[in-house]
């Protein structure tokens, strides 16, 4: 029998890997590195305090593998909840249109739904 705090670790992989993908195959999209390379991607003017807040942002998932373990129930529910929430609303807003990142973003909000679930 599979513990609740490993599904929900489980699942927390399952984002951040797909989340990586995501971006690597957005990154051999024609044209994307060429767009990110002149300071922007997207009409978004890349600047330190941006990448900043995606590197909290995509943190999220990686710390949650972590503290889905270690946490007691009402944090853990608290945490995962809060967390999937913040998450859903930076992967359905801070994508693309591209079919592959479509994909990728529909594993991801499962994922999350599940875990919110749970």
């Amino acid at each position: 029998m599979i513990t609740m705090k490993a599904k929900l670790s489980t699942l927390w992989i399952v984002v951040m890997f797909t989340m990586v993908f995501a971006d690597i195959l957005t990154f051999i999209t024609p044209g994307s590195l060429q767009e990110i390379m002149t300071g922007s991607a997207g009409g978004l003017q890349i600047t330190p305090g941006i990448l900043l807040l995606f590197a909290i942002l995509t943190e999220i998932p990686i710390a949650m593998i972590f503290l889905s373990r270690v946490l007691n129930y009402k944090a853990n529910r608290i945490a995962n909840i809060v967390a999937s929430i913040i998450t859903i609303v930076y992967v359905v807003c801070g994508g693309s249109a591209s079919l592959h990142y479509l994909f990728f973003a529909s594993v991801e909000v499962i994922c999350m739904l599940l875990i919110i679930w749970y």
